[in-house]
């Protein structure tokens, strides 16, 4: 599964990731200094969409 991390950089300002759950998704973001915002499931055409993206990028634990 590949989620989408609304987040704030220095707890002021996305990084993209596969998991299989959010909980997994915190955990692997908790080291880092961000305000994690909302975690979204993409799937399907949004994740299709998401792809096409420039900024689309995914991180690996």
């Amino acid at each position: 599964m590949i989620y989408k991390v609304y987040y704030q950089e220095n707890a002021h300002e996305v990084p993209v990731r596969a998991a299989s759950s959010e909980r997994e998704v915190r955990q692997y973001l908790k080291d880092r200094n961000y305000n994690i915002e909302y975690i979204q499931l993409l799937e399907g055409n949004y994740l299709e969409y998401e792809q096409n993206s420039p900024n689309f990028k995914l991180e690996n634990a």
